[in-house]
Order: structure tokens, then C-alpha cells, then sequence
């Protein structure tokens, strides 16, 4: 019964060693996907902000022109 109990026990603790490992795996490949993202967003927002800074830049100055 001793046995049984121990051998028991170091199967969860192998489990959860290998389930912690998978996690890690898990949480990089996220990491990544959220990079990624943030990386193409900031592609696109790079070729497109200058325009739009420009456009915001012209309505302010208009506007404080205008008072």
C-alpha cells in the first residue's frame, strides 16, 4: 500500500514537472503572437501617423488662427 502511495506520488510530481515545462511553451508562443501583433501595428501606424500628426497639426493651427 506504501508503495503504491509513493509511486503515486511521483507520478503527479513528474506530471506537473512536465505540465509546468508546457506552460513555459505556452506562454512564449503567446509572447510572441503579441509581438508580432504590436510590431505590424506599428508598421502600419509608422506609414500612416505622419499624415494624420500633419492633418491634426493644421486643424490646431487653424483653429488658434481663427481666435
Amino acid at each position: 500500500m506504501l508503495m503504491k502511495l509513493s509511486q503515486a506520488i511521483r507520478g503527479l510530481r513528474l506530471r506537473a514537472a512536465c505540465r509546468r515545462g508546457q506552460n513555459t511553451v505556452e506562454y512564449l508562443l503567446m509572447l510572441t503572437v503579441v509581438v508580432a501583433v504590436v510590431l505590424l501595428v506599428g508598421a502600419f501606424l509608422k506609414n500612416k501617423m505622419p499624415g494624420v500628426l500633419n492633418m491634426i497639426l493644421e486643424k490646431i493651427s487653424g483653429a488658434a488662427g481663427g481666435m
